[in-house]
């Protein structure tokens, strides 16, 4: 279900108090009465190492956060599960064995966990659902308004095909994992997008297990065999990992007039192929939002702080199990040739140095990237 989102840029992470309108506040940090001080264990559980965000930027800017409001005294026991739903279960029931203080939980598979959710919550340990949202007694989440970026992908596909497309224009969808509710919200928003406007047939639409580029890049195949290499008007992609592997698929079939392939996460090398036209388009979402505000609900959750979890929560959404999740849904950009300095230049994600590495020279003068 989706509902009204409080849109929070990176700039802003830290909210102010005052004015804030808090409902259900039961507690500041001045009258509240934590339950725990700065020594904490927060335990984090990221999903799979095929997306290099997790590494690159998530766990080090929730890291870095959770030390700065904690005085360096919380400890972080992170843990990844390598797109194993039992190995992140059996990671997760190891923190509530070890007894952490709160975990923040980005699930492989959001329904499989839910029983070990439960098992947190009757040990006592808070959960907080990260850029998933996983099934059971979670105590708060924080992503991206998923719908709004399958909407994004497809709104701009269909720029990057021009002032005539239309209904008889083909275009492969190459969606995300069904175990990933995130997937199908991004296959939702686009399709609201596409529909009426594109042909995006049934054979050559694809829910890839587990975000596989490999899988990605054989779907893609076989699409191409079907409607032909001529006939691709576009193809959408819901991340960058699976785009990189989309595009070779393209290229080995002799397509050497590329269509346009969306993605998403900003990828440093999906940068790359948007700067020399391999890929049109990427969703950035920003990270250190959202790892800030994982960061800031966990520490405050344990330390009892009320108003400041409340004021980092004023959205709600529905899962399977539970209804009126304290939630953040946090904005995004849609990023083409023309925006990259504007984005992941402007908010530091990237160095210009690091995108404009000898291979991609040209391509970054002529984009005005210096």
């Amino acid at each position: 279900m989706r509902r009204i989102a409080m849109f929070v840029a990176a700039s802003t992470m830290t909210l102010p108090l005052a004015g804030c309108g808090v409902l259900n506040a039961t507690g500041s940090s001045t009258t509240a009465s934590p339950t725990k001080g700065n020594d904490i264990t927060v335990g984090v559980l990221m999903p799979d190492k095929i997306n290099t965000r997790y590494k690159n930027f998530d766990v080090p800017i929730m890291t870095a956060k959770i030390a700065e409001l904690t005085n360096k005294q919380a400890r972080v026991d992170y843990q990844n599960a390598a797109s194993v739903a039992s190995t992140q279960a059996e990671q997760m029931q190891k923190m509530i064995d070890d007894k952490v203080d709160v975990i923040i939980l980005d699930s492989v598979d959001s329904h499989a966990i839910a029983g070990t959710v439960k098992k947190a919550k009757s040990a006592g340990i808070p959960v907080i659902a990260y850029d998933r949202l996983a099934e059971g007694p979670i105590d708060s989440y924080v992503s991206f308004d998923n719908e709004l970026v399958g909407e994004v992908q497809a709104r701009t596909l269909l720029e990057g095909m021009g002032p005539n497309v239309d209904t008889s224009d083909k275009v492969i969808m190459i969606n995300g994992s069904p175990t990933d509710p995130n997937a199908k919200q991004f296959k939702t928003g686009a399709m609201s997008e596409l529909s009426g406007k594109v042909d995006t047939p049934t054979d050559v639409t694809f829910d890839t297990k587990d975000w596989d580029p490999k899988t990605a890049g054989k779907e893609t195949t076989e699409a191409i065999a079907k409607l032909g290499k001529g006939n691709i008007a576009g193809v959408y992609s819901a991340n960058d990992a699976m785009a990189g592997e989309i595009i070779k698929s393209l290229k080995a079939a002799g397509i050497t007039d590329l269509p346009p392939v969306t993605g998403q996460d900003a990828d440093l090398d999906a940068i790359q192929r948007i700067l020399v036209g391999q890929q049109y388009m990427t969703v950035y979402k920003p990270y250190p939002a959202e790892a800030e505000a994982a960061a800031e609900m966990a520490v405050y959750r344990v330390q009892g702080k009320d108003i400041q979890f409340d004021a980092l929560t004023q959205d709600q959404v529905d899962s399977p199990t539970n209804k009126n999740i304290p939630s953040q849904l946090v904005q995004v950009s849609a990023v083409t040739k023309s925006k990259i300095k504007d984005t992941v230049v402007a908010d530091g994600i990237y160095k210009i140095a690091q995108i404009c590495t000898p291979d991609y020279q040209a391509a970054c003068a002529a984009a005005g990237l210096k």
